[in-house]
């Protein structure tokens, strides 16, 4: 990215300035990630709304059981094949080496048919059995509905690993965009059509939980419409990008052309480790859904299971909106830095690192007092139901996991991509058992219901949080900076949370009651706090001119600035 240099000759110079300079177009891709995963979270919660008021909290309980499953089944056949193949051809394509990162991507598509067949037999034939485990037997329909999309989402695991091994997000975040529209068009639309033939099934079979599972089946239905969708659109590009592969093909000078086997090999040591660690790292929510299951029932309390289970399934879709950004980041940082190890550039992997957890927590931190604070006029717009009072308290509640998921996130991608892949996998493996430890204490001795399963995941990712931070430290010789990239965050958001309370509260008092009024109050509070926000952290110092200039639009951003005298 070019920058001001005029404006930039007044400011520090040297390994800091250099640094930051190399690190912006990872933060520009990770941003155009981000800011396609922010617009895909944000279509997924708005066509969730639609999608719940026809399937309710129930329907919504088997609806998050079921993707419970397939998500770590998808973690398992191809969740980790984006990662592993950009990682892979990245460090090729920074030696030069574009015979062997074509070979990655066909020796990938081979492992994507093979794992990701596999893996939808396993949910196609296992659903009776999983749905049995989670005492939801009628989530059985969303299951098998579910089946396919696992497949479709291997082959396109593989397409966006492979262009993100190239260094571009682009393919990614517009495949994950049309992935999105499809699926919320599609699911509103075949929830509502099942649900009334559950409708039918209920007054033939004398039962009353059909309309329901049909109806979360329908909405399933849609994730692997969209999939198809994205998929289609990835391969369209491959094929436009053929001419451009076979010129890089005959430019390579490098005389290396790695063998099928050997490729295949790497990949799969290379998947195994990712695999490992992400499952145990999110197969937590499937034991919460077990144990949470169990628990209830063995407290005589089965018949709120699924409701309380659709309601916990509300305030995980707010929570993921801000956690996707450390997504995105964490999938422009592995490549990033692959790329950086293979050019023995300690420079460069300190730099990258620093930024990665600085920009994560200069999100994550405000959305989690953000959750907190507006807690109530958000869960009361997007969510209006008689369960309004147990979302509002338990979004509350659980705000602060936004901020622990977020660092724990960067920091496996960080350890991923220094090739540390064995280390995200055994802290994972640490903070899951005393998780669980925790987790059932809290169901069973407390008794605390839905509550132990929110607090006992933010203790998982706080352990994460410092098992990963001492292993960067330990690998790379890490001092972690806290002024810039906690304290005055925290400062920034208080202030922030102050002004945007302040707000609701006022709008609340003044505008009649009625959800456009709701919306007016919530839009106004969140403008009221980006705008606080930011002033903070620029006034705190937080954000320098040369970072700024290194984000994206940051000309911008710096004139605005200096016009608002934000700049010290």
């Amino acid at each position: 990215m070019k920058n001001n240099n005029r404006n930039q000759k007044h400011k520090s110079t040297g390994r800091g300035e250099a640094a930051k300079k190399a690190g912006a177009n990872f933060v520009v891709q990770g941003s155009i990630l981000a800011a396609a995963g922010i617009l895909v979270r944000l279509i997924g919660l708005f066509y969730r709304i639609p999608l719940m008021g026809i399937i309710d909290d129930r329907g919504n309980g088997y609806y998050t059981s079921a993707y419970s499953i397939y998500s770590i089944l998808l973690i398992i056949s191809s969740y980790s094949l984006p990662t592993a193949v950009s990682k892979m051809v990245s460090a090729r394509i920074a030696r030069g080496q574009y015979r062997s990162s074509l070979r990655i991507l066909k020796a990938a598509l081979v492992y994507a048919l093979i794992a990701g067949g596999l893996a939808a037999a396993v949910m196609w034939f296992g659903a009776d059995l999983f749905a049995g485990a989670m005492q939801m037997p009628y989530s059985s329909y969303a299951l098998r509905t579910l089946a396919p999309t696992i497949w479709i989402m291997a082959f396109l695991g593989v397409l966006r690993g492979y262009f993100q091994g190239t260094g571009t997000m682009v393919p990614t975040a517009v495949s994950q965009i049309i992935e999105q529209i499809i699926n919320a068009a599609v699911s509103i639309g075949a929830a509502w059509i099942l649900f009334q033939e559950g409708v039918k099934a209920n007054l033939v079979r004398g039962e009353t939980e059909y309309s329901y599972a049909f109806g979360a089946a329908g909405g399933t239905i849609g994730t692997g419409a969209g999939a198809l969708a994205a998929l289609a659109f990835c391969v369209f590009l491959m094929l436009n990008y053929r001419k451009t592969l076979r010129r890089q093909c005959r430019k390579d000078q490098t005389g290396v052309e790695e063998g099928y086997g050997r490729l295949s090999a790497i990949l799969t040591m290379t998947i195994l480790p990712i695999i490992l660690s992400s499952t145990v790292y999110n197969i937590s929510t499937v034991l919460d859904n077990f144990f949470f299951g169990q628990g209830m029932a063995a407290l005589g309390q089965t018949d709120v299971i699924a409701t309380q289970w659709g309601i916990f399934g509300k305030y995980h879709t707010l929570f993921m909106i801000p956690v996707a950004i450390a997504n995105a980041l964490s999938s422009s940082l592995i490549p990033s830095l692959s790329r950086a190890v293979a050019s023995r550039d300690k420079g460069q992997v300190l730099d990258k690192t620093a930024t990665a957890i600085r920009f994560s927590m200069m999100i994550a931190i405000p959305a989690t007092v953000g959750l907190t604070v507006l807690s109530a006029p958000i869960n009361n717009l997007l969510f209006p139901s008689k369960s309004g009072d147990l979302l509002i308290q338990i979004t509350m509640a659980g705000a602060s996991a936004v901020a622990f998921y977020s660092l724990s996130t960067v920091s496996n991608a960080i350890l991923q991509g220094i090739n540390h892949m064995k280390t995200p996998l055994k802290n994972a493996a640490i903070s899951l058992v005393i998780h669980v430890a925790v987790l059932l204490v809290m169901l069973y001795v407390l008794k605390w219901g839905i509550y132990a399963v929110i607090f006992s995941n933010i203790i998982f990712a706080v352990l994460m949080c410092i098992l990963n931070g001492r292993s960067i430290s330990r690998y790379l010789d890490y001092r972690q900076e806290y002024r810039k990239t906690f304290v005055l965050p925290i400062l920034s958001s208080l202030l922030m949370g102050a002004a945007a309370f302040g707000v609701s509260a006022l709008f609340g008092r003044i505008l009649p009651e009625g959800r456009l009024w709701l919306g007016v109050e919530v839009f106004a509070a969140v403008a009221v706090a980006v705008v606080v926000y930011a002033a903070g952290l620029l006034r705190l110092g937080a954000v320098d001119e040369v970072e700024l200039y290194g984000m994206p639009a940051g000309r911008r951003l710096v004139r605005l600035a200096r016009m608002l005298h934000l700049l010290p």
